[in-house]
């Protein structure tokens, strides 16, 4: 994670998540990203519009925060539970 809260870095992806490193907190932050994505926009013969198959192609957090401390700084991507860990021992 960035050494300041205005330097951009990438979001978790998946099997990935977000951790404070100076509360613990796993669940609640702040953020706010931007977002490059690409859809399909369908339109009726009145005008009304509805957005479909959207998908992203980049995002970038501007700003990450811890929503219990209020860190900006101590905000790290960690691997998800159960993902990228070590496999349990088999029969």
């Amino acid at each position: 994670m960035p050494e300041h809260p205005d330097q951009r870095f990438a979001l978790p992806a998946e099997g990935q998540r977000l951790r404070c490193a100076a509360c613990g907190n796993l669940t609640r932050f702040d953020v706010v990203s931007s977002r490059r994505t690409a859809a399909f926009w369908h339109y009726t013969v009145a005008g009304e519009l509805t957005v479909e198959d959207e998908r992203d192609l980049s995002a970038v957090a501007e700003t990450v925060r811890c929503r219990w401390c209020g860190s900006a700084t101590q905000v790290e991507v960690v691997p998800a539970f159960g993902r990228n860990g070590p496999e349990p021992a088999g029969p």
